[in-house]
């Protein structure tokens, strides 16, 4: 198991290094009307993107099927659609810097911070930073998981941006909440790619803005 692997009974909220775990069938219950501005561009757009996530049952474990973003990133023109709807998703929210969680919302977040002329944050796994950090625990099924960011990463007041590749239960994407808050930042809103809607992740994300390119 990798980066906030959350586990849930019957469910993964991390689940491997290019995708998202999902127990097999829930992924393709009826999603909810979306909330404004949480799905730009549809039409063409989407199908691209939705054409490029391949779904990979029986991992990481038996009865999960695993979302694989890979082809996704290998297209060059899928990729650049991808980070454009996410700057769509995010227009009206007001922030100055995006924080990205290991690992994919690394590969999603920094080039959105660079489309929208921000800063960038990465949210790592202990061990990975050089200098003092911030530290987040949180509960995973199994045991502990956390993550880091430099002491220095947020300032008091900094309006930050949450980035993922997926929201499925959502206990990653409160930690690094969490962790803003803790550093005395403020948590503007949360993007992602991908929402696996019959896990409920919003639940734990408070009323702050959820913006998905392709809820699931």
């Amino acid at each position: 198991m990798s980066r906030g692997e959350e586990r849930v009974p019957g469910a993964h909220d991390r689940a491997g290094e290019a995708g998202q775990g999902v127990r097999e069938g829930e992924a393709r219950r009826p999603a909810p009307g979306p909330e404004p501005g949480s799905r730009p561009g549809g039409g063409a757009v989407e199908a691209s993107l939705r054409a490029r996530i391949r779904q990979v049952p029986g991992y990481p474990v038996p009865g999960v099927t695993f979302l694989d973003i890979t082809p996704l990133l290998a297209d060059g023109a899928a990729l650049g659609q991808a980070v454009e709807a996410l700057a769509a998703a995010v227009a009206g929210i007001e922030f100055d810097r995006v924080l990205g969680i290991e690992a994919r919302g690394f590969i999603l977040g920094a080039p959105l911070a660079v489309r929208l002329g921000k800063g960038f944050i990465p949210a790592r796994k202990p061990g990975k930073l050089p200098l003092e950090v911030a530290r987040q625990e949180y509960q995973l099924e199994y045991g502990q998981a956390a993550i880091e960011v430099h002491q220095d990463a947020i300032r008091p007041g900094d309006r930050i941006l949450i980035v993922d590749d997926v929201l499925a239960t959502g206990g990653t994407s409160a930690a690094a909440a969490a962790l803003v808050e803790q550093l005395g930042g403020r948590v503007a809103g949360f993007a992602y790619l991908i929402e696996i809607v019959a896990l409920g992740g919003r639940r734990r994300l408070g009323d702050r803005p959820v913006r998905v390119v392709l809820p699931s």
